[in-house]
């Protein structure tokens, strides 16, 4: 990473007080200058959480034999799509743990059948493959790809997760811009070990990237993982998940950045809104059947799992309102991949 870039970059996360409100006040007039006051809602979709790796967070890690596992079907993800668009909901974001749960030619069947039987744009989020997987996604329809990095520093990285290394999950990236796919990464804000300067450079780093979507939000172990009683490195000062937020904005002004679930897990009520009102543009409410929601959990206090899609999109909607927001019209494809193709 360029010193120059970082040293342009940590004033802002080093920012108290007043600071703060001014770089909240700069990255909300970004975002209204560059994306607009619409708000994107996407419906996430957790269709399995079989999943292969280990990763020392996550509460559907492999070896956490308490979860009980589930995959739907294809007719049930077809049947929740169809029901998106009625709730101001014009992307269908596939979530998954990363396994075989479903093979390949089989989601990529599944992409079809949605773009096929929907308006909906189709982001899928399945972990790293190989570039000719990703091709193929592409050639049935996939829209955008949803893949973090988690963290810029290769030995951070290493500890969270054993199956892959930083290269490689960055060489995933590079793939699904090489195959025409609008590229969503980001990062988890605050893990152990964590210092300012690593901050800069995972915001540093999905500007390098290009990023066309970057879904933030603070590092939040699940109890049953080797990371389980790890403290957040900014657990005495939360409201640096917000600087980094604003700062990622400032830094980044036309990628596409939601208000992740995890703000609300800190921030109980409140902290999807604020960070709309910090620099965020893109609402994602759980869309996943209702029944499932407590098996999707992959760390504590995540909000959602008690209520169903049609609750949670009217939560959405009032809290909009609230804001003064308009849902944004139409799929919210990336203004960055219209000027790549012009």
């Amino acid at each position: 990473m360029s010193t120059e870039t970082r040293q342009t970059l940590l004033p802002l996360l080093r920012a108290r007080g007043e600071e703060r409100l001014r770089l909240y006040e700069r990255a909300d007039a970004v975002r209204r200058a560059h994306m607009g006051d619409e708000v994107f809602v996407r419906g996430i979709v957790e269709f399995s959480n079989l999943c292969a790796n280990d990763c020392a967070y996550c509460g559907i890690r492999a070896s956490n034999r308490d979860v009980c596992r589930y995959t739907l079907g294809e007719d049930d993800i077809l049947a929740v799509a169809r029901g998106l668009e009625a709730r101001h909901q014009t992307t269908i974001v596939l979530q998954a743990g990363e396994s075989e749960a479903y093979g390949d030619e089989a989601l990529g069947r599944l992409i079809r059948r949605i773009k096929r039987e929907t308006a909906l744009a189709v982001t899928l989020s399945v972990g790293n493959r190989p570039p000719e997987v990703y091709r193929a996604w592409r050639e049935c329809g996939m829209d955008r790809y949803l893949l973090r990095f988690e963290t810029s520093a290769p030995a951070l990285f290493a500890r969270l997760h054993p199956a892959c290394t930083l290269a490689e999950r960055v060489a995933c990236l590079r793939a699904l811009r090489d195959c025409g796919a609008q590229v969503g990464s980001g990062f988890m804000i605050g893990l152990p070990g964590e210092t300012l300067e690593v901050l800069a450079d995972n915001i540093l780093l999905c500007r390098e990237l290009d990023l066309d979507m970057i879904g933030i939000g603070p590092f939040i172990p699940h109890p049953d993982t080797p990371l389980g009683a790890a403290r957040n490195a900014y657990a005495d000062d939360p409201e640096m998940f917000f600087v980094a937020l604003a700062a990622l904005r400032v830094f980044n002004p036309d990628a596409h950045i939601p208000a992740t679930t995890a703000y609300d897990a800190v921030f109980p009520g409140e902290g999807r809104n604020l960070a709309l009102q910090r620099g965020a543009n893109v609402f994602m409410p759980n869309s996943t059947p209702f029944e499932y929601r407590k098996d999707y959990l992959l760390y504590p206090g995540k909000p959602c799992v008690d209520e169903t899609a049609d609750q949670c999109a009217d939560c959405v909607a009032r809290r909009l309102r609230a804001l003064g927001r308009p849902i944004g019209l139409g799929p919210g494809h990336s203004f960055k991949a219209a000027r790549r193709q012009s």
